[in-house]
């Protein structure tokens, strides 16, 4: 099992390494987790800039209809406030645990068992990574640590994605203002 996590970090990391197009790599990210965790699903969601809402980024085997469920909300959901504090979690049954914002979608999804991981970059939380399992299940603290590390190695090409936008916008409007400067 720990050479599926060696391959799935390796596969991570390439697809990273690939492209600067943040959607596709998280994507790609998503899947490759859910698929080496045997879960039915992963989800990526980064923190908007008021800090208070989870926005969905990436989504691998889940549907349009649970991903339209709602707003996630950091102060409605108990489970999303440990996590964005720095916790690994677990819940054993989402759908029976208070700390789940939206139980019901849950279940009629048909998502008992998942395992959330912040997404820490410069010591602070971006976001958050969760799988969904479709059983009830213990996650091991080999698939914790994996998760961990595949959502360390996507905080840093989420901010590397950032810092190269906000150098290419820079670099643009630094281009427009020099040309204006020589039409003088």
């Amino acid at each position: 099992m720990a050479q599926d996590y060696f391959r799935a970090l390796r596969d991570v990391a390439l697809v990273i390494n690939s492209s600067l197009e943040p959607r596709d790599v998280l994507h790609k990210i998503s899947e490759e987790t859910a698929k080496t965790m045997g879960c039915k699903a992963c989800t990526i969601r980064l923190l908007d800039s008021t800090g208070r809402f989870l926005l969905p980024s990436a989504a691998y085997g889940l549907s349009a209809n649970y991903m339209r469920k709602g707003p996630v909300e950091v102060k409605k959901s108990g489970l999303d406030h440990e996590v964005l504090a720095g916790k690994a979690i677990h819940l054993k049954d989402a759908t029976a645990d208070g700390r789940f914002q939206y139980p019901e979608s849950a279940k009629a999804e048909g998502l008992v068992s998942v395992l959330s991981v912040p997404l820490m970059a410069d010591g602070k939380a971006i976001g958050l990574m969760r799988v969904y399992s479709d059983v009830e299940r213990e996650f091991t603290p080999d698939e914790e640590t994996f998760m961990e590390a595949v959502a360390a190695i996507s905080a840093l090409a989420i901010e590397n994605a950032r810092l190269h936008e906000a150098l290419r916008s820079n670099y643009e409007l630094m281009s427009k203002h020099a040309y204006s400067v020589y039409e003088d």
